[in-house]
């Protein structure tokens, strides 16, 4: 399979035998939610996602999913109460509640409040409930509010400002808090909240380098100017997380499915992973099957490019983790075979000054004629196998790296599979020859297309130029024994 499977772990999955199931079924990436837990409460996961990864003898990568900023009403008085289409509702900070009897709706951050004026939108409870701004009663303070449809007020709810700039961060200090506690356990991969520009990814790269680490941060994609800003945050993020719940609040709807397409297409051209989230496979926390109409969604999804989809409440509190992991697993194959068919080809480069992007190129269609059993990637930073992944070869990808950190970031990459080597062997083309030698996924006479980035005198920036085909040799004969598990040579008589 060449989608990557993201799970979330909760109390219908924090067990070993049920992640065990579910990584069999294709699960590579463990989703820790910081908000509703800390470091020590996922510490016991990490331990059980080595132990699997020991025993399966597979890179696993536990992602942390980052809080962000609560943006919630506070106590709404009688709550819940009846709001009807055209009443009028007020909307301020808790000290500026005023004289009568229109409910009041109190924010937490009056923050927020800030440049909102007359005609702009106010969503509660997961856009249940809709208001407009009918009149601006005290300047970035207090409003009042006509609903656009019926619905329950009730305290501590969701709100949301589409469209609206938030003048409020997304790294807390509960996530500075999480970060710190969470590299500290040895978590894989950091995801932001609430993402509104490049700045805010900057911030939390910073972070992570003054702890002494480094692992990629996936910026979550949940507010319209995160999509205006797309291209700067692509530009720093080491990948993007199509979050539809929030990102739905934030926009209409009916552009929700081409917003997700042109996201899921920016990330290709960058070569940057994405995952695509929110009920997915909803109905299945209760239902042993899904709808018909997610499966579509999933398979949907793949057919737009994306290299990872999302199971959250599914795996995370479902009656059935294992199950929907499986029909993930089962739509992702069936769509798979569909969209390479119909890609027919390894995607054209657009034309611009990229040797290392048309190398990727020429390795996919060469991988293509020679009936390749695969592509090998000698990729130090990552990069070189995710150029490769950007033109969606029908071969599957060995991305092989000496950065454990590396290789486990590689698990968010479209066809990528991540192996760990050795440095005992300088040189990075031999590196591949010798894992191809070496490995039981290859048999004598399979012939695998390799690509690399080995600097040459005179070249400054390492980065891939090199291509090769290569044999197996039918016959290794010699195996020198190794202590420190570093590569070494096999010597073979070819033919």
């Amino acid at each position: 399979m060449h989608c990557k499977i993201v799970v979330t772990l909760g109390p219908a999955s924090l067990d070993y035998d049920v992640m065990k199931a579910m990584v069999r079924y294709g699960a590579r990436i463990f989703r820790l939610n910081f908000s509703h837990a800390d470091a020590a409460f996922f510490k016991p996961a990490l331990k059980m996602i080595r132990d699997l990864e020991r025993e399966l003898d597979l890179p696993l990568t536990a992602m942390a999913d980052l809080c962000g900023p609560k943006v919630r009403i506070g106590e709404v008085e009688g709550s819940p109460r009846q709001v009807n289409k055209g009443e009028y509702v007020h909307l301020g900070a808790p000290e500026h509640k005023p004289a009568g009897t229109a409910p009041f709706i109190s924010l937490e951050m009056p923050a927020l409040l800030r440049g909102l004026d007359v005609g702009m939108s106010v969503n509660l409870s997961d856009g249940m409930l809709q208001f407009k701004v009918s009149r601006v009663i005290r300047r970035d303070e207090l409003f009042e509010l006509e609903a656009q449809n019926a619905g329950l007020l009730s305290s501590h709810k969701g709100v949301s400002f589409p469209g609206k700039s938030h003048p409020i961060k997304a790294l807390t200090e509960k996530d500075r808090k999480d970060v710190r506690e969470a590299l500290e356990i040895g978590i894989d991969a950091v995801a932001l909240s609430f993402v509104q520009e490049a700045a805010d990814v900057i911030e939390l790269r910073d972070l992570i380098k003054s702890h002494g680490a480094w692992v990629p941060v996936i910026a979550k994609l949940e507010r319209q100017n995160a999509v205006d800003n797309l291209e700067a945050i692509l530009a720093h993020a080491d990948g993007v997380m199509v979050a539809r719940g929030d990102l739905g609040l934030e926009c209409p709807l009916s552009a929700l499915p081409i917003i997700q397409k042109r996201i899921l297409r920016a990330c290709r051209h960058a070569q940057k992973p994405a995952i695509v989230a929110t009920q997915m496979l909803l109905s299945m926390v209760k239902n042993p099957l899904p709808t018909r109409a997610e499966c579509t969604d999933v398979a949907n999804a793949i057919l737009d490019g994306t290299d990872c989809v999302m199971l959250s409440e599914e795996t995370a509190i479902g009656n059935y983790p294992v199950e929907a992991v499986r029909y993930m697993n089962d739509i992702a194959r069936e769509a798979e075979a569909y969209y390479l068919e119909r890609l027919g080809e390894p995607y054209f480069p657009k034309k611009e000054k990229n040797p290392a992007k048309y190398l990727a190129y020429a390795a996919c269609l060469l991988a293509d004629n020679a009936e390749s059993k695969a592509l090998v990637c000698h990729s130090t930073s990552g990069r070189t196998a995710r150029l490769v992944s950007s033109r969606r070869p029908a071969q599957p990808i060995v991305a092989l790296t000496p950065d454990s950190a590396v290789m486990r970031a590689l698990n968010f990459v479209w066809g990528v599979h991540p192996r760990l080597v050795g440095t005992a062997v300088e040189n990075h083309t031999a590196r591949a020859e010798l894992f191809v030698q070496q490995s039981p996924e290859f048999q004598p006479g399979d012939n695998v297309i390799i690509t690399s980035g080995q600097a040459t005198p005179g070249q400054m920036d390492i980065s891939t130029n090199e291509v090769k085909i290569y044999y197996k040799y039918k016959q290794p004969c010699f195996s020198p024994p190794t202590s420190s598990g570093d590569a070494f040579f096999v010597r073979c008589t070819p033919g």
